[in-house]
């Protein structure tokens, strides 16, 4: 039994630690100055879908490139694909160079500068150019060729340069900007004054609009921000201004993609002097821009002491006892703590969970550094790993109901490891709790899950065991005290229909996630992990007919069904492979139909998602509509059950048509880098996240993790 144990959680582990994905970066165009590749963010594309590319310059240190409007001097880079159908380059925001006496927009470090391709061809084809600068200027050139073969996409080993470069985008701007006949620019935002705001600068989209190596005085008012800017006389501001408004706070640098619209700045209190002089000093700060918050300081998550993240790590995990997640392995608890009282037991069940903590930390600071986007829940995105936990939790269900007993297959081994088998036991039940407790989350998770993983890796290593032991103190608390102990009753007949009655929550756990596996790997997974679900059925029964048996019989019928369970785990990989065609996939990817997008609630009004995009999000946001997002997935409990007690009921579907709200929902079953980059802009590493943006470019309001009907009706009391 130990040596299938082993087995098991060594194929679970080659699912969860797959063969990287195979290096999708051209040849390198290479110069004392510079190193320049091409890379993908996918490893393979199918036909008419769009995928990114993108030219990666490595600079030489002290040297730079050039942004899109490169300032008084220099020349951006730009890129040509052959045979291919090409988006604009997305720029990152740059940082300010002063060069003698001219002001520059340029990048000082490895800067990612991608496109948005459909291609048909396999072999891609690119010419690019760039400047670079440093006492002097050199201009360079390449050719680059990357070989994309046809199947389904997946993330390449280049994807972490991608989402690197996500969350150096500019954001949009959530206030309304003016650009006055003097040069005034006037960002309405209330949300400034306790900002802690101490600098500010802006950089304008097009040459030619401002003096760029004009200081930029900076003040701060009740009713917003002002930044007095030194116009170029050919400038008319009657067509108004757009470029990008960087914004430092005591949370680092935040930058924002902004369109001002002539007018002058209203009067107003003045609540702080200038904060800065605005001087030609180049911007620093690439790190602090990836720590800030969404609202320039008001996600409190990156500036909470240690201590405090630690107590939410503590009060997550003891509450994510209470989670839908762990109800089924409240079942093993239940007959543990009536079968075990002694402390060595609670023990053992503290280091399965303590341990597993342990171990899926450091995966996902191992993904991380590998530049794989992971979370929290990050296995369950893989469908060859939600297969391997529906086979568990319906083989502990056919234990549970007596269907075999696997002490007895074994019983020759000797009495001697009759009184281990129960420790061990309690130490795989811990194991088995935080494995299937990872789609739930908790709150005061959510901080100490992304503050934990965005800190060094002590850090990272001491959320995760505060988790654990919160999540283990219930059990460790009960069976340790004799007081507590006392409490529970006798172990007695009663116990062996209590045992197989908790089997039944082991089976609608396998059931739930059997449908999760549909809306990752489709009805093909579903197929593939009924099989095993009978192969598993057919090794269950093969050993409890064998125990009543004799020695050579038992032999051959464990051996059959051993068979039996490696020919399903031989599956695993199969599965693992399989394409999803769940709907909320079809959805986010525009498939599905006008008729299921839009959907009737139940007062016959319409209700409905769209797809979130970043673009979506920010579009909506310039039509001054109310947005709700909401980032969920399939696997995640919470979201599911938020969805059907908060957000599908009668009331919030008609306060979202009279106050016509714009509903965003975007799908992280499979841990879409997009949405992961979305989510760390909030300070989140998992799933749910829910946020409102009020209308006419009101501060987007946070919604806690559990969510209900009056926390929704709540936005809107005032309106």
């Amino acid at each position: 039994m130990r040596r299938f144990c082993l087995l098991f959680l060594a194929l679970l582990l080659l699912v969860l630690v797959h063969a990287p994905a195979r290096a999708l970066e051209s040849a390198p165009v290479t110069s004392p100055r510079a190193t320049v590749t091409l890379v993908s963010d996918t490893d393979s594309i199918e036909a008419g879908m769009p995928f990114r590319v993108g030219l990666f310059i490595r600079l030489a240190p002290g040297w730079h490139t050039y942004w899109k409007n490169p300032g008084d001097a220099g020349v951006p880079p730009a890129l040509t694909i052959e045979n291919a159908e090409t988006s604009a380059i997305a720029w990152p925001t740059p940082v300010r160079v002063a060069e003698g006496p001219v002001m520059t927009y340029a990048y000082t470090q490895p800067v990612l500068l991608p496109v948005t391709v459909t291609a048909s061809p396999n072999v891609l084809r690119a010419h690019a150019s760039w400047l670079v600068c440093k006492e002097i200027c050199v201009p360079e050139e390449g050719d680059f060729s990357l070989t994309l073969p046809a199947g389904r996409p997946s993330p390449s080993p280049q994807m972490a340069l991608f989402v690197a470069h996500d969350r150096a985008m500019p954001r949009p701007s959530p206030w309304p900007t003016t650009i006055a006949a003097d040069g005034t620019l006037f960002a309405h935002a209330t949300a400034l004054a306790e900002a802690g705001v101490t600098d500010a600068w802006f950089i304008p989209d097009d040459p030619g609009c401002i003096q760029d190596d004009a200081a930029q005085p900076v003040s701060i008012r009740a009713d917003g921000l002002i930044l007095a800017l030194k116009l170029a006389k050919e400038f008319a501001p009657a067509h108004g201004l757009s470029g990008l408004l960087v914004i430092r706070d005591r949370a680092g640098e935040t930058a924002l993609a902004i369109a001002a619209t002539p007018g002058d700045a209203t009067p107003g209190d003045a609540t702080q002097g200038d904060a800065t002089q605005g001087d030609a000093a180049p911007a620093k700060g690439e790190a602090a821009r990836e720590a800030a918050g969404d609202a320039l300081g008001e996600a409190p998550g990156g500036e909470e002491a240690l201590g405090r993240v630690l107590v939410f790590a503590f009060l997550g995990g003891l509450i994510l006892n209470l989670m839908p997640c762990v109800f089924p392995i409240l079942a093993m608890k239940a007959v543990s703590l009536a079968q075990h009282r002694e402390g060595a037991h609670s023990v053992a069940y503290l280091a399965g969970v303590l341990v597993t903590f342990l171990a899926l930390a450091a995966i996902l600071l191992v993904a991380r550094s590998l530049g794989v986007a992971a979370g929290w829940g990050f296995q369950f995105s893989a469908p060859g790993f939600v297969a391997a936990m529906t086979w568990l939790l319906f083989a502990i269900g056919l234990n549970l109901s007596g269907v075999f007993e696997v002490s007895g297959a074994f019983a020759g081994i000797g009495g001697g490891l009759a009184g281990r088998s129960g420790i061990v036991g309690s130490f795989f039940t811990g194991l088995l709790a935080v494995l299937v407790a990872t789609p739930c989350t908790a709150p005061f998770m959510g901080v100490a899950v992304a503050a934990g993983l965005a800190a060094p890796s002590y850090v990272t290593v001491l959320v995760f065991v505060m988790m654990g032991l919160g999540l283990a103190a219930p059990y460790v608390m009960i069976a340790s005290v004799p007081m507590l102990a006392g409490l529970l009753p006798r172990p007695g007949a009663w116990m062996q229909v209590f045992r197989q009655a908790l089997a039944f929550p082991m089976y609608a756990a396998a059931v739930w996630l059997l449908w999760v596996l549909g809306q990752e790997a489709g009805p093909d997974g579903v197929l593939a992990t009924g099989v095993g679900l009978v192969l598993l059925g057919f090794a269950a029964w093969v050993l409890g007919l064998v125990q009543s048996l004799r020695l050579r019989a038992r032999r051959l019928g464990t051996g059959l069904a051993l068979l039996a369970v490696l020919a399903a785990l031989a599956m695993l990989p199969a599965i693992q492979l399989l394409e999803g065609q769940s709907q909320m996939g079809q959805f986010q990817t525009g498939q599905r139909s006008d008729g299921q997008r839009q959907g009737m609630d139940a007062a016959g009004a319409p209700f409905g998602a769209e797809p979130f995009t970043a673009e979506t999000l920010a579009r909506l946001r310039a039509e001054g509509r109310p947005v709700f997002v909401n980032i969920t997935a399939a696997w995640c409990v919470t979201c599911l059950v938020n969805e059907r007690v908060a957000l599908d009921t009668t009331a919030v579907h008609a306060v979202f048509a009279r106050h016509h709200v714009a509903y965003l929902k975007g799908d992280w079953t499979r841990q879409d880098p997009a949405l992961t980059a979305f989510l760390r802009q909030h300070r989140r590493d998992g799933v749910p996240l829910y946020i409102f943006y009020p209308a006419d470019g009101g501060a987007p309001v946070v919604l806690g993790q559990i969510l209900t009907e009056g926390d929704i009706l709540g936005l809107f009391k005032a309106g």
